[in-house]
């Protein structure tokens, strides 16, 4: 079972689309892949399995350093050369220039990803994550702001402890200044917070933040986790 979870997609102008995160998923080594194939009833021994795999690996690598592509059911290979050169006389010099090996999936795993089942889960990461930042004022959703008027931050995980200066909503300059703490709390819950963004507030570009300490079960942590919002937001001059 493929596990997933689903985040705001920032890339595209569409509000509300959103984008597919895997979570959790398990790997296995080589001798976890040889275990199983033991489990099938092979005549081979375990020494045989495990020879042939590494005869097989040593294949692939000596014709791969040879500049040779390989095609099998599991993956094909290519080549790429990356680097600048300065002419059509220039040629490759391992200083400035570097061969990738490109790796596709074969048949075999085309067809096996057809079959992969899927299950929608919460994302594992635990930091504030904001989904939307909304203008009450204005009713501007994820562009401008207005001094002294009112913001609101929807997503997960928000919720923080206002009495703790470290903690709370901050509007952070794009040019690096200081960030602006909304020291003027509405409302504080998980899933949405609405705070008074400050009169004095300079024009200009900002992030919004959420930082807290709170964890899941509502217990502080010792560690202050930040959650910032990818679009910008214009707070406008004032008359």
């Amino acid at each position: 079972m493929l596990k997933y979870s689903l985040r705001e997609n920032l890339l595209t102008a569409d509000p509300d689309d959103c984008m597919a995160q895997v979570q959790d998923v398990r790997s296995y080594s080589q001798d976890e892949v040889i275990d199983l194939m033991m489990r099938r009833g092979t005549t081979l021994t375990r020494a045989d399995v495990a020879a042939v795999l590494q005869v097989y690996t040593e294949v692939v690598s000596e014709l791969t350093a040879d500049g040779s592509a390989v095609n099998t059911p599991l993956f094909n290979t290519g080549f790429s050369v990356s680097g600048v050169f300065s002419s059509m006389s220039d040629s490759f010099d391992k200083a400035r220039h570097s061969v990738g090996v490109n790796v596709n999936a074969g048949t075999a795993l085309r067809e096996a990803v057809k079959s992969v089942k899927t299950e929608k889960t919460e994302g594992l990461n635990t930091d504030p994550y904001i989904t939307e930042a909304t203008d009450v004022v204005s009713g501007a959703v994820n562009s401008t702001l207005t001094a002294g008027g009112i913001l609101r931050l929807t997503g997960a995980r928000l919720k923080f402890d206002a009495a703790d200066e470290a903690q709370g909503v901050f509007l952070v300059p794009e040019n690096g200044g200081e960030a602006v703490r909304c020291s003027v709390v509405a409302e504080n819950k998980p899933a949405r917070v609405t705070v008074m963004i400050p009169a004095d507030i300079a024009s200009g570009t900002y992030y919004a933040e959420v930082r807290t300490k709170l964890l899941g079960n509502r217990q502080a942590g010792k560690t202050l986790k930040t959650g910032r919002f990818g679009k910008p937001l214009e707070v406008a001059a004032q008359a």
